[in-house]
């Protein structure tokens, strides 16, 4: 027999979790939390936010060393990681603190301890089984590797390790040039360190929009930032200065720490999944577009299921989840109008399709823009170089919206609005934008997709 029962049991408490457990609560059920760790999960604790805080740091110190183009003399002494730190960590705990302040007030039930499924609709932590009319699996991500290649914290390290270094590594080679190997090289750049990144794929963040991958790959270069895209890694050996990388072709790389940031698995292993007949595939758990499983009563959120591993992907469907078990029928999260942002200097901000992906649907009826930020006061006030680039159909709607430049990751909102309501460009044309600021690129860029072009474009 069940010690506890609940309307709505959650196994985790990231951000899908916690955010299906507060709206849950919100519309009246009974809710249990099962975390193993600290409210909040990857994204608060070891992700989003203190990695956020450390490209935030990054452009501070960048601000310091650039000051004398805007007439400002300062110095740059050093880089006091200690001190970095210390304000990362500070504002980890602020949010955390709030957090558990929000989950208290709302009376959900907090179930400390690693549990595991033993039953269709039962969680188990220790000795206790915890049992819900309803059941949202939300157990996230862990850093992956490769084969053969060992992550000993010293050395070789993860994303996790990363963030609680103290100090600035001289140099460091950074395999995977996604999201998180780029905000890393990033920040160590403007930090100081000799930074190479490692990709087996032909481009830095592949996932983007060619245009944007090319972008990025021009303001590395101009940084210092050396990469070797199209190059596998093969293998790694310590040495007594750090590391020496080898990787196809024979060469070798020296450093001082190997960063491995080569994307994050689910984590679903001893978890008791299988064994209570989820359906899973390489780890993921199999859910419709409801985020419902092949088990009935039992939901699936976040970085577990097959699609973009983001952290308001999994706060969304978490939201999304508590109002389908509270009878609301709400509508369902579809990944392709999720906003994408990758945090290096410059910011890659995106949502919808890129132009190759729409091309290959529609064909000769697609159309693009590019609205350069050199026509932008804003941006030239902030100094940053980049663009917006539209991805449409011809007397149809906007299909994707591609953005490069510091702080363009604030300008998703109205992208995703536009996306997700299929927006014409003309209706979004006559729409006031703020002057001077960058918000103003997205309206300029929609005049020119409505052959309204004001100012340069291409």
């Amino acid at each position: 027999m069940a010690d506890a029962e609940f309307d709505v049991l959650v196994l985790g408490a990231g951000s899908g979790g916690y955010a299906c457990a507060l709206r849950a609560a919100q519309l009246g059920l009974s809710v249990g939390l099962v975390e193993k760790g600290d409210l909040g999960g990857t994204c608060l604790h070891v992700g989003c936010i203190p990695t956020k805080a450390l490209l935030h740091a990054a452009e501070v110190a960048d601000s310091a060393r650039d000051a004398g183009q805007f007439g400002v003399t300062a110095t740059l002494q050093c880089i006091d990681m200690p001190g970095v730190n210390a304000y990362k960590d500070k504002v980890v705990s602020r949010l955390f603190k709030g957090l558990t302040g929000l989950i208290k007030s709302r009376g959900i039930t907090v179930i400390e301890g690693e549990g595991r499924l033993t039953g269709p609709r039962t969680i188990t932590v220790g000795d206790t089984a915890y049992t819900g009319r309803h059941v949202v699996l939300a157990s996230g991500s862990h850093s992956r590797s490769l084969p053969g290649l060992e992550i000993d914290g010293e050395r070789v390290l993860s994303s996790e390790h990363a963030l609680r270094l103290d100090r600035v590594p001289a140099s460091v080679v950074v395999l995977g040039g996604g999201v998180i190997g780029c905000e890393f090289a990033s920040v160590w750049r403007s930090f100081g360190a000799e930074v190479t990144i490692v990709e087996a794929l032909p481009r830095l963040v592949a996932a983007e929009d060619e245009a944007c991958s090319k972008a990025l790959e021009r303001a590395f270069r101009k940084r210092g930032i050396v990469f070797r895209t199209a190059t596998p890694f093969q293998s790694v050996k310590t040495t007594d200065t750090g590391v020496a990388v080898t990787v196809e072709g024979g060469d070798v790389i020296e450093a001082e720490l190997l960063l491995v940031a080569v994307g994050r698995g689910p984590s679903t292993d001893g978890l008791g999944y299988d064994e209570q007949g989820i359906a899973m595939e390489r780890g993921f758990v199999l859910a419709d577009e409801r985020c419902r499983t092949n088990v009935d009563g039992v939901f699936a959120v976040g970085d577990i299921v097959p699609g973009l591993q983001l952290a308001h992907r999994g706060f969304q469907q978490g939201i999304f989840v508590a109002e389908e078990i509270a009878g609301l029928a709400p509508t369902p999260v579809s990944d392709s109008g999720i906003p994408r942002v990758t945090y290096s200097h410059p910011e890659i901000a995106s949502v919808g399709l890129d132009e190759a992906t729409a091309r290959e649907l529609h064909g000769d009826a697609v159309t693009t823009v590019t609205y350069d930020l050199g026509g932008n006061g804003k941006s030239q006030i902030l100094q940053t170089a980049g663009f917006v680039k539209l991805v449409g159909l011809t007397d149809g709607p906007v299909l994707g919206v591609h953005m490069v430049g510091d702080r363009v990751g604030e300008l998703i909102g109205e992208a995703q609005l536009i996306y997700n309501w299929e927006a014409h460009a003309e209706d979004v044309a006559p729409l006031v934008h703020a002057h001077p600021t960058q918000n103003e690129a997205l309206g300029e860029a929609h005049l020119a997709l409505a052959g309204k072009a004001l100012h340069a474009h291409s």
